[in-house]
């Protein structure tokens, strides 16, 4: 097909016009329906084993300039709209973000289904397709508020199937509709699925906020992703949403078998699901209803069921392995009660040790651990780093590990280097095809070719050059989107963007900003200016990460209003951080904030978009950061703070009330540590916002800091002041850019998703 000559041809048939005379909107319509027709063109990959990767969460981005890609005409269509006096990004800038996810679990998954297609692996996605996402976030008075983020339009990527399954919850059966997004493989030639499940009747927006009544079920199971679970009806209502995802998606999952001609009986050998995290392993117990329903044993359904399930786990974090009381279960859907009580007299029968039970409790409280079932019903477990996947087998699942050391595997996360350079930083893609060839693209690990140009004068001096461009575009984004907010494009940009959690430990951060205010203040002026940037949503109910924005836009304010400290520092938070804003800033980043507390973060996948786009990371030894240092060297990556052994060690020692433990207080009363938590009350900071707010995260730091931010806040801070020291020798730093672009080939999801082939799914 001759893509401008069809792409003319929608526009005559759809507007009646010239492609010079369409809008913009009408251009994005126009390429979104040539490119769902090229991909409806390509064949499903075929094999006698077909995946599906089930997941509460898929941030898949907007996904024109992706798809173009994939389908190999990206060029051809750039060029077309050029010629014709358009702009093909000002046409990407139409589209609306899909609201499908939140974090890394969900962009890690969009980046998972990007590879299993670009590998020409048969395997789908399985979710729920979210009308109004986590929510949109607005800021007011320096605090988050929370609306509806609604994304669908009349046309979208959502391809209506016409596939219906029934999924009967207690109170009755609700009807499951199958919408697909077409995930086209690049190089491959093939196009995958993504599955998500809708009602019947969505339920409109709330008028105001994200409050909605959670009583009515049948319209709000799409709503939003993560309802708010701070009372019973919010958290029976993540169950409701569970298992509406997890019972369509097991009827399509033996729909399919039965067409490709494969009886019940047969699951195991023909179809792998991969469980991303707990929130889908309610998948384990409806698999096993509906194998009984259609005639096997129970002994032959648990078998076929634990050929077929792998689970992946992504946290050590207690609250992120789910345990929903039985009794929710009872409530939502009764008929998987016995059930679970069976899996889980199998697993005491077994093993005994009431540590690895699936049912923990007295009768009539009894809680579901949800891993616990994934474990014992599944025939792999694997972390997501190697320093993850170690505390997984020694700590935190050691008592599974001892029963089941075959099933646990390590699979270091990646991402997909087509997005997150060819799409992202079409300036520094272009340099690497001319440095090592553009066959990176299909074969990342050849990006190491790159470090052949260490000494070369004139590629670092283009990468400084890229940089330096990539930075003043991110300043010109921020000045139009945020506010007229302006940033300096020759400051070092320092970024944090992650979802907000202590654990990942924006407030100590925060803290160096008060550190670095008070320096200022004092006549301390560091070498250059530093430009500060976070992007971040609190969960609803979760106070204190809220009480942290609201440090990070005060801290923002003083500055902006202080004619001595703003030459010199700026703080600036992304509202509504996303994908897209992912896309603008991280190929503008300087020193990349990978600063989790030591054995908490499962792995990170920001980390390395950031290294291959060639930020240079500050991090503790924690997750994929440790992998990124051996691969970079000590000289490209800058580390500090507690190491994970001695962390998890301070940890059992607080947790059973033992000494030392960890004492916030006494690293409070250190002379360089009290000043910056004690500004928190400062009558300067304390006047732009809220006194109460501000107390509360004060009395936090010195009595609980259950992160321990104050453990590691002065290396922090001496790590980070010589990066920034550093950062004056431009051509040192720009080899330390080089190193880390030329080592990020690894952290390829494509290669992700080969070892989870080659080791778990087994599809070719």
């Amino acid at each position: 097909m001759d893509v401008k000559t069809r792409l003319h041809e929608i526009a005559h048939v759809r507007y009646g016009l010239e492609l010079s005379q369409c809008s913009d909107s009408q251009l994005y319509h126009a390429l979104l329906q040539l490119t769902q027709e090229l991909s409806a063109a390509r064949p499903a990959p075929e094999g006698a084993r077909k995946l599906y990767y089930f997941s509460a969460e898929f941030l898949i981005g907007k996904l024109l300039s992706n798809n173009l890609l994939a389908l190999g005409i990206f060029d051809e269509v750039s060029q077309a709209l050029t010629q014709c006096g358009k702009s093909l990004s000002a046409v990407e800038d139409m589209e609306p973000e899909p609201s499908l996810g939140n974090g890394g679990l969900g962009r890690l998954a969009a980046c998972f289904l990007d590879s299993i297609a670009a590998l020409g692996l048969p395997g789908d996605g399985v979710g729920l397709n979210y009308h109004y996402g986590l929510f949109k976030q607005e800021f007011h008075l320096s605090h988050q508020f929370e609306q509806p983020n609604p994304w669908i339009e009349d046309e979208s990527w959502l391809i209506p199937t016409g596939v219906e399954f029934e999924v009967p919850f207690a109170f009755g059966p609700v009807k499951a509709k199958l919408l697909d997004i077409a995930v086209p493989g690049a190089h491959s030639g093939v196009a995958n699925r993504l599955h998500l499940f809708d009602v019947e009747n969505p339920a409109a927006p709330p008028a105001d906020g994200i409050d909605f009544d959670k009583s009515d079920l049948p319209a709000h199971l799409t709503s939003f992703l993560y309802p708010d679970d701070s009372d019973e009806e919010g958290r029976l209502l993540r169950v409701y949403q569970q298992y509406f995802m997890v019972s369509a998606g097991a009827q399509l999952i033996l729909k399919e078998l039965a067409e490709r001609g494969y009886g019940p009986e047969a699951l195991g050998d023909h179809v792998a699901i991969q469980i991303n995290d707990t929130h889908p392993s309610m998948v384990i117990p409806e698999l096993v209803r509906l194998l009984t329903a259609r005639g096997l044993s129970m002994d032959a359904a648990v078998a076929q069921v634990s050929k077929t399930c792998a689970y992946t786990n992504h946290t050590i974090l207690a609250e992120a392995l789910e345990k929903w009381p039985l009794a929710f279960i009872e409530k939502v859907a009764p008929q998987l009660v016995p059930i679970i009580r069976e899996l889980d007299a199998r697993a005491k029968a077994a093993h005994p040790d009431p540590k690895v039970a699936i049912l923990q409790g007295e009768a009539g409280k009894e809680l579901v651990h949800m891993a616990h079932m994934d474990i014992h019903y599944g025939y792999s477990v694997n972390g997501v780093a190697a320093l993850h996947t170690d505390i997984l087998k020694s700590s935190e699942l050691r008592h599974f590990y001892d029963i089941y050391p075959a099933k646990f595997n390590n699979k270091t996360n990646g991402v997909t280097l087509r997005r997150w350079l060819e799409v992202c930083n079409p300036q520094l893609a272009a340099l690497l095809d001319e440095c090592v060839g553009p066959e990176w693209r299909r074969d990342p690990a050849r990006l190491s070719k790159l470090m052949d140009y260490y000494n070369d004068s004139a590629v670092l001096e283009k990468l400084l050059s890229i940089k330096s461009a990539n930075k003043r575009f991110a300043s010109d984004v921020f000045a139009r989107d945020q506010y007229g907010i302006r940033l300096d494009p020759e400051a070092v940009f320092d970024i944090q963007v992650k979802r907000l959690h202590e654990y990942k430990r924006q407030q100590m951060n925060a803290l160096y900003v008060i550190h670095k205010y008070l320096e200022i203040k004092a006549g301390q002026l560091p070498p250059r200016p530093i430009t500060v940037i976070f992007g971040a949503k609190a969960a609803p109910a979760y106070v204190m990460a809220k009480h942290i924005i609201h440090l990070i836009l005060c801290l923002r304010r003083l500055i902006e209003s202080d004619p001595q400290v703003r030459p010199w520092l700026h703080v600036a938070m992304v509202e509504n951080y996303n994908v897209t804003w992912a896309e603008r800033l991280i190929p503008a980043c300087d020193i990349s904030e990978q600063i989790s507390l030591a054995s908490k973060e499962a792995s990170g996948t920001g980390n390395m978009k950031f290294m291959a786009n060639g930020a240079v990371t500050l991090g503790t030894l924690d997750g994929a950061n440790v992998e990124i240092a051996e691969l970079v060297g000590p000289d490209n990556i800058y580390t500090f703070g507690a190491g994970s052994n001695y962390v998890i060690e301070l940890v059992k020692q607080r947790d059973a009330g033992l000494k030392p433990g960890y004492q916030p207080d006494v690293y409070y009363q250190r002379p360089a540590v009290k000043p910056l938590v004690d500004f928190l009350g400062d009558p300067a900071l304390v006047a732009l916002g809220d006194r109460e707010a501000l107390k509360a995260l004060w009395t936090d730091l010195i009595t609980k800091d259950w992160f321990m931010a104050l453990l590691d806040v002065e290396a922090y801070i001496a790590a980070r002041d010589r990066a920034v020291a550093d950062y004056g020798d431009r051509t040192a730093w720009a080899r330390k850019m080089l190193v880390n672009t030329a080592r990020s080939g690894y952290f390829s999801s494509d290669r992700t998703i080969a070892e989870y082939n080659r080791d778990i799914w087994r599809l070719k």
